[in-house]
């Protein structure tokens, strides 16, 4: 579906990716579960795209819902992959870059249905910091905020008043909240990213969780 010219939403089982289209070069936010990938592609196809035409894929976070499909879309396409350095090294790995913070039944439940959220080890190309511009979408900046994880990045493109959340920020009816609860690293972090993201001016707010915000208002944090 497409958000606005040039940005495209992929909803995926339980998360959402981003595809930017620049001409026949393309980026994608995210990747999704594993198995993911062929939707992804099929969404290419469509748009008539084959698979090389995606030049990067940029990821927010280490999550298994995030990059599970990561490591066979590279594969398939080629494409070059930027994430933190702190969640490269857990994409390396093929595991999250935090434990959760997880026991009794629901510690149980995650240790039992963890396998179906991670995706194979993949190696990030370029490890990306705060103010760094992509090529993308008339120029897409790193925006570092930690707090859903250590190393958990946004990225946002002024021109087009569109910031990527990852799961920094949660959109539930409309309303944007941040990350907190068993699955935060730290959530005074998390506010002091919300707060950052706040001041960027974004109009548009694409999260990886909930639907797309359009003349977005940020939490009071």
């Amino acid at each position: 579906m497409q958000i606005v010219p040039g940005v495209h939403l992929i909803s995926g089982r339980v998360v959402n990716q981003y595809l930017i289209v620049d001409d026949d070069e393309l980026t994608l936010v995210d990747t999704g579960l594993a198995g993911n990938d062929k939707k992804i592609l099929q969404y290419m196809a469509s748009l008539g795209h084959a698979p090389g035409a995606l030049r990067r894929i940029v990821i927010t976070h280490a999550d298994g819902d995030h990059v599970g499909a990561l490591a066979a879309l590279k594969k398939a396409t080629g494409a070059r992959v930027y994430a933190s350095a702190v969640e490269a090294v857990a994409i390396a790995a093929g595991r999250m870059s935090r434990p959760l913070k997880v026991s009794g039944l629901i510690g149980l439940l995650m240790r039992i249905t963890s396998p179906f959220f991670q995706g194979a080890p993949a190696t990030v190309d370029e490890k990306v910091s705060d103010g760094q511009v992509l090529p993308a979408l008339g120029g897409l900046r790193v925006v570092e905020t930690p707090g859903h994880t250590p190393g958990h990045v946004s990225y946002f493109a002024p021109s087009a008043g569109i910031l990527f959340v990852g799961d920094s920020l949660v959109s539930s009816g409309g309303t944007l909240r941040a990350s907190r609860g068993m699955n935060t690293w730290d959530e005074a972090r998390a506010l002091e990213s919300v707060r950052l993201q706040a001041a960027l001016g974004a109009r548009i707010v694409c999260p990886a969780h909930g639907p797309v915000v359009q003349d977005a208002r940020f939490p009071q944090v």
